[in-house]
């Protein structure tokens, strides 16, 4: 039976709206990592003014946000992106007070007061504004990395927990720790901030939680291009943050911008510049090694002022062969074992294949090369 063709347009237009839904519907939906703007507003005298306009303009995206002031004078905007604002209040009888470039990093109760002079709305006073760099709205305390600092400093494998590193009351973790390990290809999964122990930091990133349920640890790093910045909050931080009794490390992601912007990297290393491992004797060279880690990103507008995206991909290919250099029986004690049952055990036991210059009986084997990692595609924003 042939369908009228009006009913296979609305039929089209309907699953077209159903999958736009569908797509867009977890990038909207998403918790965030953001900050709160508060202050209070006055005359020249002191007074507070009631009912002033506060409103808060991103630069890079143009979101718009407005408050005003209540009976006391104060005003607070909350869920505010991390990034640098323009901030506009007006009140009848005086003069518009404009700060240009307020910079709001994640995680942070930033105070501004404004001291409004009188005279006509339509003139503007501008005044320079910077973040405090005590926090003054809560007893918390921690540091941001902003994002220059994620995305220029050098990271050998580009581990994210390598940055936390810098944060004061933060100590390289243990290798035998059951979480820090070192795992080739992936780096640790946890950190030792504030004299915690790595099982009691929680990782958020756009306020969603990044740890393993089972052993606390961090799920997976997020790729370096992906995050605008982060806080570390190691004690007394905000009752909002539960789960754990260690830090919080609170991650902001990028987003795309009213300007398109991107990055192409790989990084490229290898064994020519080796030393050989001192461990293995039977080889002047060192073992084969050659990693790729690559990657891009771009984001920008989709309709200016309005949506936005973001997208980012890493990959790593890595090849590496890892000396095995253990002690063993010699031929001489293989030899000497009489009882069947030792003997049926020594047989499990691999055949010495060098001798070092102490006499030593040792294997000493290449171990198979690492499989190269599959690459991984970061969570794309809008």
């Amino acid at each position: 039976m042939l369908l009228p063709a009006t009913r296979i347009t609305n039929s089209v237009k309907w699953w077209a709206c159903v999958c736009l839904l569908i797509f867009t519907t977890p990038f909207i939906v998403n918790a965030q990592s953001t900050a709160t703007l508060r202050g209070q507003v006055s005359d020249p005298s002191g007074a507070v003014i009631p009912g002033a306009l506060v409103t808060v303009h991103l630069n890079e995206t143009a979101e718009l946000r407005t408050s005003r002031t209540d009976q006391d004078g104060f005003y607070q905007v909350a869920a505010l992106a991390a990034g640098i604002y323009r901030i506009d209040v007006q009140a009848r009888g005086f003069r518009t007070q404009l700060v240009s470039a307020l910079t709001i990093e994640v995680g942070r109760t930033v105070l501004q007061d404004f001291h409004l002079e009188i005279g006509d709305v339509k003139q503007t006073v501008t005044v320079n504004a910077a973040s405090p760099a005590i926090e003054g709205a809560t007893v918390s305390l921690g540091q941001v990395v902003n994002q220059r600092t994620v995305q220029n400093i050098p990271l050998n494998g580009r581990y994210f927990l390598d940055i936390p590193l810098l944060v004061p009351g933060s100590v390289t973790p243990s290798t035998n720790g059951f979480s820090t390990t070192p795992s080739r290809g992936v780096g640790t999964l946890a950190i030792n901030t504030a004299g915690n122990r790595e099982e009691t930091v929680n990782y958020l990133i756009n306020g969603i939680t990044l740890n393993n349920q089972a052993f606390d640890s961090i799920s997976f790093q997020p790729s370096i291009s992906t995050i605008q910045e982060f806080k570390i909050d190691n004690s007394t931080f905000s009752a909002e943050f539960g789960q754990v009794s260690g830090a919080i490390v609170n991650i902001a992601t990028r987003s795309g911008t009213n300007r398109y912007h991107g990055e192409l990297f790989e990084f490229f290393r290898n064994d020519v510049f080796d030393a050989r491992n001192f461990f293995t004797f039977n080889s002047s060279q060192p073992p084969p090694f050659k990693r790729n880690q690559f990657g891009a990103s771009v984001g920008g507008p989709i309709i200016r002022n309005r949506m936005f995206f973001f997208v980012a991909y890493e990959g790593l290919r890595q090849r590496q062969e890892v000396p095995v250099n253990s002690l063993v029986l010699s031929d001489g004690q293989r030899a000497a074992v009489t009882d069947p049952v030792v003997a049926k055990l020594v047989n499990l036991i691999p055949v010495a294949n060098f001798v070092d210059s102490s006499g030593t009986a040792r294997f000493t084997s290449p171990s198979a090369t690492r499989p190269a990692a599959p690459g991984r595609l970061s969570t794309m924003t809008f």
